[in-house]
């Protein structure tokens, strides 16, 4: 009978639980090697439970927890550059951060180079990182190394168990207590993870910036400064050869010569900044400030306010040269001639273009961008090099071609105001709050609707003497897109009022910053402190519900768009409930570090962050975001925990269950 009572107590405290549990989904030994010169490597090596994965180092502010290297204490011994990532790097663009995303699968090797200066050295140094899954995240995670020596070049070298690392899912149960399915851990290979860092099998970010090079490329195509040129050089290197085979080799050489220049354009950026000064320039205010003024100048130029020109100068030497040689040299000149004759016209794509690219953060994206784009505008000079007789199809110059320059001018207005909100969000100006963003893009949309239906003229749609262009009906393709252009106009103007607007949301500024806001379906936390929380639950009469989060949390994100803002959970939410919502990567530091004993290890809780994943590691026996626990105003939990699923009626039975013990 006892046995029968105690499985039942430990299948209901199972199923109260079924949430609650802690997790070790990544495993980190660490080590320190050195070599006969002075020199040395920490080396962090983890292994990663399928499912999961560990972020990259450098992905900039507003994202998920990149892994970085913390310094305690460092006698003897000094850093060199900074920390690396080795292992198989994902990337991939994830539209909740839009942002490229940089992370492991499987297994990662993190190394700080470090110079020893005294014989004798003490280290004291830490590794933080963020782990996810589809579903949950982990709270920023810290890899203790600490180790004392002396005389490098004698010591042997020692590798040491990170204090508090667990070394075996059996260790794991034995410290939390909690029942843990054996399974065999898989061992760290050395030899995957040597050298450089290997190539990602597939990288949909790097498709994305050549396919949208590409299309700037094909763009430029129509401007007045490309078009009109393509059909003359082809007829050029027609008339200019003995025979047909060889006009068709110089005009390949010719496209060939453009992919060259701009490739190389995109290689000197790559070049000029580095991987990670591209990384930094993705989330540095002052450069997005400088990439927004610059969007704007390219956007005043299409329009037709100033003409974007180089020295008349610099296109006749390289002219000249061209005529004096001959060979592959002169065909070359010539295309660069192009470049140069054509700047007027492909310099805002190009600068739109390497913008989008370089704040991605990758080192290959302004390479690949440009790639793309001096593809697409090679293409016509080889195409209709082969095929002369599709020149006589071809349109003609006309005042289609400054159509899509306008219109390419309010595309890049717009996304001018991407660039500005970075910036804003950085330092708090609320010069761009989500109302003033939303707004500027209603206005926008709705101009480039009238222009392109015709309703609206720039000077150059103008006749020479300056009066408007005799009145022509638009094209039936601009007429479709200004329906579009209005139509999408209509679609954001609820968005002043605080409709969702999701379809843009990647975006515009967070819905937080808006402060005229009717949409009732927003919830949003009263209380970012467990105590204060605990203290008007008191004074309410009230459980409190515990919303363990964080800043790179996407699915936190997901449950608060998706869950929160059904009327009946909003409801519940908000006349129920004491909502807190504790942020496991604040980074903001405790006036106070706090030493605590967990596990028997000895930890320090730095950042208020760290109190809270403490706390809900400690005392709900749970480590994993999204977590939701409703407890009493003395802390205690009045019922199972909720952690990541989409299901509406799900939750509000989750909700509803401590109410009814009231």
């Amino acid at each position: 009978m006892k046995r029968i009572k105690m499985i039942v107590c430990l299948w209901l405290w199972a199923l109260g639980m079924v949430n609650a549990q802690l997790i070790d989904p990544v495993k980190f030994k660490s080590a320190l090697t050195t070599d006969d010169k002075g020199g040395g490597e920490i080396v962090f090596s983890g292994t990663i439970q399928s499912g999961w994965h560990v972020y990259s180092v450098n992905l900039g502010s507003g994202g998920p927890i990149e892994a970085s290297f913390h310094a305690e204490k460092l006698q003897g011994v000094e850093l060199v550059g900074k920390l690396r990532a080795e292992g198989k790097e994902i990337s991939q663009f994830d539209p909740m951060f839009n942002a490229t995303l940089r992370y492991f699968e499987n297994s990662v090797r993190f190394v700080q180079k470090v110079r020893f200066t005294a014989k004798h050295y003490d280290i004291d140094c830490y590794l933080e990182y963020g782990a996810c899954s589809d579903k949950v995240c982990m709270p920023p995670e810290e890899v203790p190394f600490r180790q004392r020596g002396e005389n490098m070049k004698t010591t042997p070298q020692k590798e040491a168990q990170a204090p508090g690392a667990s070394t075996s899912l059996e260790e794991d149960a034995q410290l939390s207590n909690e029942p843990v399915a054996k399974e065999q851990e898989t061992g760290y290979d050395a030899m995957s993870l040597s050298g450089d860092t290997a190539l990602q099998a597939a990288d949909h970010s790097m498709l994305y910036i050549l396919l949208a090079g590409f299309l700037g490329g094909l763009l430029a195509l129509f401007t007045p400064c490309v078009w009109p040129i393509i059909p003359m050089t082809v007829s050029f290197f027609l008339k200019r050869a003995d025979n047909r085979r060889r006009a068709i080799r110089d005009a390949m050489a010719y496209g060939l010569s453009i992919i060259v220049i701009y490739l190389t354009l995109g290689l000197l950026v790559t070049a000029l900044f580095g991987p990670s000064y591209l990384n930094a320039l993705s989330t540095n205010a002052v450069f997005n400030i400088f990439l927004f003024l610059l969007l704007v100048v390219f956007a005043l130029s299409f329009f037709g306010w100033f003409e974007l020109r180089l020295p008349a100068s610099w296109g006749n030497k390289i002219d000249s040269k061209a005529s004096e040689t001959s060979g592959l040299l002169s065909i070359f000149l010539m295309a660069f001639t192009l470049a140069l004759v054509s700047f007027s016209c492909t310099a805002p794509i190009v600068g739109f273009l390497l913008v989008e690219s370089v704040t991605t953060g990758d080192i290959t994206g302004p390479a690949i961008g440009m790639l793309g784009f001096a593809l697409a505008l090679a293409l016509p000079f080889t195409l209709f090099a082969l095929f002369p007789t599709w020149l006589k199809q071809a349109p003609k110059s006309g005042a289609w071609m400054n159509i899509i320059k306008v219109t390419l001018g309010f595309i890049e207005l717009a996304f001018s105001l991407k660039f500005f909100s970075v910036a804003d969000l950085a330092h708090g100006w609320h010069l761009l709050d989500r109302e003033v963003f939303l707004s500027l893009w209603i206005a926008i949309f709705f101009l480039l609707g009238l222009y392109l239906v015709g309703l609206l003229k720039f000077p150059g749609d103008m006749e020479p003497d300056g009066m408007p262009a005799k009145k022509k009906a638009m094209p039936v393709p601009c007429m479709m897109l200004g329906l579009l252009s209005l139509a999408f106009t209509v679609y954001m103007v609820p968005g002043l009022w605080g409709a969702p607007c999701k379809a843009i949301s990647a975006f515009t500024p967070p819905i937080s910053t808006q402060d005229f806001n009717l949409n009732t379906q927003t919830v949003e936390a009263r209380y970012t402190d467990f105590d204060e929380a605990l203290a008007a639950a008191r004074r309410e009469g009230k459980p409190v519900l515990i919303d363990f989060t964080g800043y790179g949390c996407v699915n936190c994100r997901k449950m608060e768009a998706a869950v929160w803002t059904d009327p009946a959970v909003a409801r519940l939410l908000t006349e129920d409930y004491v909502l807190v919502s504790l942020y496991v990567d604040d980074k903001k530091p405790l006036p106070e570090p706090i030493k605590v004993v967990e596990n028997g290890v000895e930890r320090t809780l730095r950042t208020v962050g760290d109190r809270w994943s403490y706390l809900q590691r400690t005392r709900f026996k749970a480590n994993t975001q999204p977590f939701y626990i409703a407890v009493d105003a003395n802390g205690q939990p009045l019922s199972g925990s909720y952690s990541y699923n989409e299901d509406v009626a799900a939750y509000v039975r989750f909700l509803q269950q401590p109410l009814k013990k009231k």
